[in-house]
């Protein structure tokens, strides 16, 4: 984590923006000095583990520096600091969703050895951002989507919280749901099982129930609820296919499956199956498009 001497190199970097040589060498040092990376020439060792995202994000937040000096030391803590993608979120999470009970460093901690110990996130991680990007034309670039979607952070802390959760750590798995609860309004049970490419679009007020399952590729807008109807135990909560878009303020109740790439209406009560590839609406839900043929 970044201690007092890193934030002291970061304020230093930022009053060199206007000179980007001079900033690229101290930014190159730092990376020597805490990371042991060997950058020689514009090329970095292995060990930093850099991928095609993480290098965009990096030039972004060197333009977004430069664009807007104010937040340099912000963009340099957050992002140009680390090393890896890894690194970033694993920080960005952990200063979110620390207090003063767990600390940023445990945080911290947790949130790394999980994304070493599973390339499977990490992958998730990035399928995420390409969809969020792709998707949401509000979010112009990798950086704006990484540090001001909240709906991509409370994703990621899920995905983490679901390892612990399966390998037996279930009151951490918990107090991870909890803070990401309180402070994105996002409540997601670290049961539940999420695909990647995922977009939870504005995400207030999202509500994911422990046996649900999300395909690939699906989008969630605010107020959706992903939940049981109270009438059973054990597998109770919806089964979300691949490429579903499920509007604002909709609820899907039970344990029902919603067909790939099928569309449901804002404001609208699922309480049956949705064929695949077809429209509901209204309370309760009615189909109101043909299924179609697989290509």
């Amino acid at each position: 984590m970044p201690n007092c001497l890193e934030s002291s190199r970061a304020q230093t970097a930022a009053t060199h923006l206007s000179d980007r040589p001079r900033f690229d060498s101290i930014l190159s040092n730092y990376f020597d000095y805490y990371h042991g990376v060997n950058v020689v020439n514009g090329d970095v060792s292995e060990e930093a583990n850099y991928n095609e995202i993480w290098l965009k994000m990096r030039e972004e937040a060197l333009v977004d520096s430069e664009k807007e000096p104010l937040l340099s030391s912000y963009y340099f803590t957050s992002i140009l600091s680390h090393n890896s993608l890894e690194s970033a979120l694993a920080s960005q999470l952990s200063i979110k969703l620390s207090n003063s009970s767990i600390s940023t460093n445990t945080l911290y901690d947790i949130f790394v050895a999980a994304f070493k110990e599973d390339r499977d996130i990490v992958d998730a991680v990035n399928d995420d951002l390409i969809q969020l990007k792709a998707v949401n034309r509000r979010h112009t670039s990798y950086v704006d989507c990484f540090l001001n979607v909240k709906g991509f952070l409370a994703c990621q802390a899920q995905r983490v919280a679901h390892k612990l959760w399966l390998e037996g750590r279930r009151p951490l798995a918990l107090l991870i749901q909890n803070r990401v609860s309180e402070i994105f309004a996002v409540d997601i049970h670290p049961g539940a099982n999420i695909g990647r490419g995922i977009l939870l679009d504005h995400a207030t007020g999202v509500v994911i129930g422990e046996t649900t399952v999300v395909g690939d590729n699906t989008t969630i807008f605010h107020n959706v609820t992903l939940g049981g109807t109270g009438k059973v135990s054990g597998d109770r909560h919806p089964k979300i296919g691949d490429g579903v878009i499920i509007g604002a303020g909709t609820n899907v109740l039970g344990n029902v499956n919603v067909g790939e790439s099928s569309k449901i209406g804002a404001g609208s009560v699922v309480l049956k199956e949705v064929l695949p590839r077809t429209t509901a609406v209204g309370n309760p839900a009615r189909l109101v498009g043909e299924k179609e043929k697989f290509s």
